[in-house]
């Protein structure tokens, strides 16, 4: 099986997996119905995963996926803070429309606990290394301070992304996130502007 059809595979269980639990809980979903949706087998589900809580950690790659989506749209001499900006928003977009917050309160709570590796914090993700492209390119034009390496900025960005996730979690999503994030985020990263 080659590498694309590996990963359009997977794409598709995990993808299928999120649709069903948003449309009817994390509880009510069946390994059976996230098969039948993904349109996949048996074999290939137990292959990637080994169970429906194999999942939950899964969800850090659906958001790599929204980012390489968006990354194909954006201009890449255009202004660093400002991409940073849209990638927060257009992602805090897609979790409140598809993403139920038991689940992402769960995902956030088992990084915590979990033992080995975190996928929120895993570097080789879309996610760190697009951030990370932006930002050096942001630092080269002068756009963004010097006063910090790329990675140390990475790493705040990344923080605060969190903060603000779990305090919506934590607030069980009494507020939009997004428009929240677009008021926030760019008080909260300012200091990274030259």
């Amino acid at each position: 099986m080659g590498k694309k059809n590996t990963r359009n595979t997977k794409s598709r269980i995990v993808d299928a997996a999120w649709k069903l639990f948003y449309e009817q809980g994390y509880e009510d979903t069946t390994v059976e119905e996230i098969i039948a949706r993904s349109e996949t087998s048996k074999g290939s589900f137990y292959h990637y995963f080994s169970g429906k809580d194999d999942l939950l950690g899964s969800l850090a790659y659906l958001f790599d996926e929204k980012y390489e989506e968006l990354a194909a749209g954006l201009d890449p001499e255009g202004n660093a803070f400002s991409s940073l900006l849209f990638l927060n928003r257009e992602l805090f977009l897609m979790i409140e429309e598809r993403i139920d917050i038991s689940l992402l309160s769960r995902l956030l709570s088992t990084q915590l606990t979990v033992q080995g590796g975190k996928q929120l914090l895993d570097h080789n993700r879309v996610y760190f290394k697009l951030l990370r492209r932006i930002i050096a390119a942001g630092q080269a034009r002068g756009e963004l301070t010097d006063s910090m390496s790329a990675g140390e900025m990475l790493r705040v960005y990344a923080m605060t992304e969190r903060a603000l996730l779990y305090d919506w979690c934590l607030r069980g999503g009494d507020y939009a996130l997004a428009e929240y994030a677009a008021r926030q985020f760019p008080l909260l990263l300012s200091f990274l502007k030259k």
